[in-house]
């Protein structure tokens, strides 16, 4: 019974993805950036729900949309790419590992997008990487970039990268944290079964940057990483 209700979620989830690909290439010809970033966060909760996801945020009131942000969270599951964009509404660019840009229709909609692709093990072509993520946040715009650097394998906040805290501290930026909960129960990497359940995403209170330039990246990264898992404890403790 679930191989079958996946079966049903992943085909109509993909052909509505198709649909969207669709919808989405076309108005990167014809509409901003943050208009397209609006029809792209109303896509992505219609997928959300057709795939069985029942998406509720919290912390929405920590956002300033005419605030500049590195947006930093933990990364649970696949279906980040749509619960992400889906949960937080501000026009945003993602540094993400180069193999998602060789995935087909992702991977075309990604680069036309602007997002940044990074090697992660090239230690030369990442430090480029996060250059071009500086200069992008230099210039007044947002990007979000997931420290652990993979998903996690046991449901469980993983180590971060210290790469994201270096960019942090030459950024400008805020840091804006964010927790998932309920995305890899849903679907585990490695696995094709989905579970439809209930997922919660929690915005954090932004950290400024006048906090951020005075950490060291090895400190700064402990205490974001601190912030997120009392983001999870937080949602979890209260059910």
């Amino acid at each position: 019974m679930n191989m079958l209700r996946s079966a049903l979620l992943w085909t109509a989830g993909t052909l509505f993805f198709v649909s969207s690909f669709t919808i989405l290439s076309i108005g990167l010809f014809m509409l901003s950036r943050k208009r397209m970033f609006a029809l792209a966060r109303f896509l992505f909760r219609i997928q959300t729900r057709i795939m069985g996801i029942r998406l509720t945020v919290t912390g929405l009131e920590h956002i300033d949309p005419r605030q500049t942000y590195l947006i930093m969270g933990n990364h649970q599951s696949l279906f980040d790419l749509f619960v992400i964009p889906a949960a937080i509404p501000l026009t945003y660019v993602a540094v993400e590992a180069a193999y998602h840009f060789q995935v087909p229709l992702w991977g075309s909609l990604v680069t036309r997008w602007g997002c940044i692709p990074i090697h992660r093990r090239n230690l030369e072509k990442a430090k480029q990487s996060l250059d071009i993520a500086r200069k992008r946040l230099r210039s007044g715009a947002s990007i979000i970039i997931l420290p652990e650097g993979h998903r996690t394998l046991t449901g469980h906040l993983g180590p971060f990268k210290k790469g994201p805290f270096h960019l942090a501290r030459q950024a400008g930026a805020d840091i804006l944290p964010f927790a998932i909960s309920g995305l890899y129960e849903y679907n585990r990497k490695g696995s094709l079964q989905l579970n439809p359940k209930p997922v919660h995403v929690t915005i954090g209170p932004a950290i400024p940057y006048a906090t951020v330039s005075g950490m060291t990246p090895e400190v700064l990264r402990d205490h974001v990483r601190g912030v997120i898992v009392d983001l999870l404890y937080d949602r979890n403790a209260n059910g």
